[in-house]
């Protein structure tokens, strides 16, 4: 069955304003009751609760939402960072007319709070002066059981990638089991998953005409919990997926050898309307079938001749079929299922991931709870994605591009001790788009953004590098990203728009590029060119994350960026060399890397530049063996790596990835209880695993060699343990403190002494980019560029 896009729905823009739009943008939404009354406002009609430190910036979910419902003419107060100890931080701008919004920033809380290994981060990205500890654990629950207690009788809307990802029970990595969907811990009224700019729109002015936020179950892109006898709900049809291995209904064959009427009784019908009405029977015109009226008469007026009738087969049980997919629910295994069966739990994360396409998702439900105490967990299907003319609407706002006031310190900047990291890395950069159609399985940008594409115009990203140019303190012409969750993903998705609406691919790229995937790096290369060419503009540089395996589509676009944006090195992350976890990754094969990285080098070369790769690889990712991690310290070693930091697989809400991780089962391959028929996944757990799997990684570091000895001679490698070039470690054991030196000082191991290292050779640090330069010991030292454009923790692209 073709399936249509889904209809247009109304335009962010096509909203009749609320009242209070008479007051005007604000310089800054207003963080307290002062500047309230500045604005001239006696109260707030949203209130936005948030984790992070307020920057009025587009990089800033609470920015953008903020701004978003000012430009429809709602009153916005933001309360960042509230110490969360009381209720009495919560009530700072007085109660909200519509609504509280709480999010517990740009990171879940957790993934913020500690580190694959389970050890405390000593900072935060996105607070003042980088301190660490000014947000709770799970801010979302802890936020809204705040605002509760302040303000019982108004509706809590809670949004952000947090609640995003753990709308539906999921496994949590920190208490090792499967929790309840957050919407249930925190008893807030609506969830909103995704990019909420639509949502949030439609429910505050439905909530602005006084309609209960108990009656808005139909928005896109929300969650909400009902009574699983609630009469509001009727009307839909239930797909049951609580189980797996269970046939679906079988159609009895007709019988050849009984009538019409003998087949119709079998099946419990009969032909009284047939025989009614004999010209429903008549063939169509063309049909074939051999009628009556043609035929010569028979002198025996019993006999009558063989009439061969087309009729459709009519199902009993045809709604799989036939139902409307917008009325059509699929029921999940419910929370008490999947939190003690990994199998189910494994089946629902993968129906969950078929139906992330906004043209054909359908909506979810889980019951949280038996008896009494049951209630479900009702998902609409995803937010339709936002329109060119939208997405400039959204990122053409009044932002002020800087942190708010209250955060400057004694000298009236933001540069000294309270300056916020997490805006320093964006301060100079432009986020060209959203979405990722890459679906690598261990990131959840999918199930947060989606996977088709929402592209800004090259007129409303022109408009960002002027205002950064001329309203951004300390810009010096140098512009550190046009980017987002991937680099060179701008204006590129699917040829058909009937196509894009059918389709349940998890990938674009994978196994292999689409053949319906538009490719043409053309109008992307032609935004470079315009924006480099800019008055006061210096250089654009590329900082997030490059899709090799597309560019390697586009020799041309290789070529501007090799020779116009990369400042000395450019970052990539095949992640893995080896098959058997990249097939778990949903990445494409090395030799995609080794063929961008001979244009990469070919093109460096023709303009003049020395400038390296930087390959960022995974450890310990489901799927991993031992040899695999033993494999790629070899392919590390071979082409002179050196990696400064290393990323361990980090198991985050709702990634499939995760549920590999939780269940030992691939759901790319499909779910079954017979062992045959599902595919097992090495996983990689335990401290000492997960260890020897990141000392593979930084194999050049002699704290690592005695563990890495003990593994090689387990599995039966002893011969890579030796001084030559072909071996991977050395016999000999230098004198070590068991420090670990990393590139942020802040994640170092302290040590007493310094660590002891062994360089042979031209080896490039994956820190830098850079080959270690001489210093004046004669040692050598990892180099640092005049200037770094730093990856941003929320679009980090895979």
């Amino acid at each position: 069955m073709t399936l249509a896009p889904p209809a247009p729905p109304k335009a962010l823009t096509g909203y009749r304003p609320f009242w209070a739009k008479r007051f005007g943008p604000a310089p800054f939404l207003p963080m307290s009751r002062a500047e309230m009354e500045q604005l001239g406002w006696d109260s707030c009609d949203v209130i936005i609760v948030t984790g992070d430190a307020y920057v009025d910036h587009p990089s800033f979910g609470m920015a953008v939402i903020g701004r978003t419902l000012e430009a429809q003419g709602f009153r916005v107060g933001i309360i960042a960072q509230p110490d969360w100890h009381s209720a009495e931080p919560f009530k700072a701008l007085g109660k909200p007319n519509l609504f509280f919004g709480v999010a517990a920033g740009n990171m879940d809380s957790l993934i913020n709070h500690y580190t694959a290994d389970h050890k405390i981060r000593s900072d935060d990205a996105y607070t003042p002066g980088g301190v660490a500890g000014k947000r709770p654990d799970r801010a979302t629950l802890v936020y809204t059981q705040r605002c509760q207690e302040a303000f019982k009788d108004v509706p809590i809307i809670i949004g952000g990638i947090e609640a995003s990802l753990r709308r539906i029970a999921h496994y949590d990595y920190w208490q090792d089991k499967v929790r309840r969907s957050v919407l249930v811990d925190s008893k807030a009224d609506l969830l909103l998953y995704g990019n909420a700019e639509r949502a949030i729109i439609e429910i505050a002015h439905r909530l602005a005409r006084r309609e209960p936020i108990n009656s808005i179950t139909d928005v896109r892109g929300t969650a909400f919990i009902r009574k699983p006898d609630d009469a509001g709900l009727h009307g839909w049809f239930e797909v049951d997926s609580t189980e797996v291995d269970r046939p679906g209904k079988v159609d009895a064959l007709l019988n050849p050898y009984l009538g019409m009427e003998e087949n119709a009784q079998a099946q419990g019908e009969t032909c009284e309307a047939a025989n009614a009405n004999p010209e429903r029977t008549a063939p169509p015109a063309g049909s074939g079938a051999v009628s009556g009226a043609n035929l010569p008469k028979q002198a025996n007026p019993q006999e009558q001749p063989i009439r061969l009738v087309r009729r459709p087969l009519v199902k009993q049980d045809a709604r799989a079929l036939v139902t409307p997919r917008d009325k059509t629910v699929i029921r999940l295994p419910a929370y008490e299922q999947v939190k003690s069966d990994a199998v189910l739990y494994a089946h629902a994360s993968r129906v969950l991931h078929l139906e992330t396409n906004p043209g054909n998702a359908r909506a979810l439900v889980q019951r949280h709870g038996e008896g009494s105490t049951a209630r479900d967990v009702w998902i609409n299907p995803p937010p339709i994605p936002l329109t060119t003319a939208e997405m400039d609407h959204v990122f053409d706002l009044p932002y002020a591009r800087s942190p708010h006031p209250v955060y400057a310190d004694q000298t009236g900047g933001h540069d000294g001790p309270t300056k916020i990291p997490a805006w320093e890395m964006i301060r100079f950069s432009v986020n060209i788009m959203r979405g990722c159609f890459g679906g690598c399985t261990f990131c959840s940008i999918t199930e947060h953004e989606g996977r088709i594409i929402q592209s800004r115009s090259e007129d409303s990203i022109i408009r960002e590098i002027e205002d950064i140019r001329d309203k951004v303190a300390g810009f010096t012409g140098v512009v550190s990203d046009l980017g987002g969750p991937t680099a060179n993903m701008w204006r590129i998705g699917c040829k058909s728009p009937e196509i894009e609406a059918a389709c349940r691919k998890p990938s674009c790229v994978y196994p292999g590029i689409c053949p319906n995937l538009n490719t043409d790096h053309t109008p992307l290369i032609k935004l470079y060119r315009r924006a480099r060419a800019l008055k006061g503009v210096k250089k654009i540089l590329i900082g997030s994350g490059l899709r090799y395996d597309l560019a390697v589509k586009s020799p041309e676009y290789v070529q501007e960026l090799v020779t116009h944006h990369v400042g000395g090195y450019l970052k990539i992350a095949p992640e893995h060399t080896e098959g058997g976890p990249l097939s778990k990754m949903m990445k494409p094969g090395i030799g995609t890397y080794d063929r961008f990285k001979q244009l990469f080098e070919k093109f460096s070369a023709e303009a003049g530049k020395k400038q390296y790769l930087i390959p960022y690889f995974i450890a310990a990712h489901p799927g991993t063996s031992d040899e695999d991690m033993m494999n790629l310290a070899l392919w590390l070693k071979r082409h002179g790596f050196k990696a400064d930091q290393v990323q361990t697989f980090y198991p985050s809400p709702m990634a499939t990835a995760t549920a590999m991780y939780h269940s030992n089962l691939n759901p790319l391959k499909g779910i079954s209880r017979d062992a045959a028929r599902s595919e097992k996944v090495d996983i990689v757990r335990g401290e000492k695993r997960r260890r020897l799997h990141k000392a593979f990684l930084r194999y050049h570091d002699p704290n690592n060699w005695p563990l890495l000895r003990e593994a090689l001679k387990s599995m039966g490698r002893a011969d890579l343990i030796g001084n030559g070039k072909q071996q991977l470690i050395p016999t000999f054991q230098p004198a070590t403190d068991g420090a670990y030196v990393s590139a942020r000082r802040k994640n170092s191991t302290p040590a007493g002494a310094k660590v002891s290292t062994v360089t042979q050779g031209r080896l490039l640090t994956q820190h830098t980019g850079l080959p270690p330069r001489e210093t004046a010991a004669g040692g050598t030292a990892n180099p640092r560029p005049a200037r770094r454009p730093a990856a941003k923790p929320s679009r980090k692209g895979r």
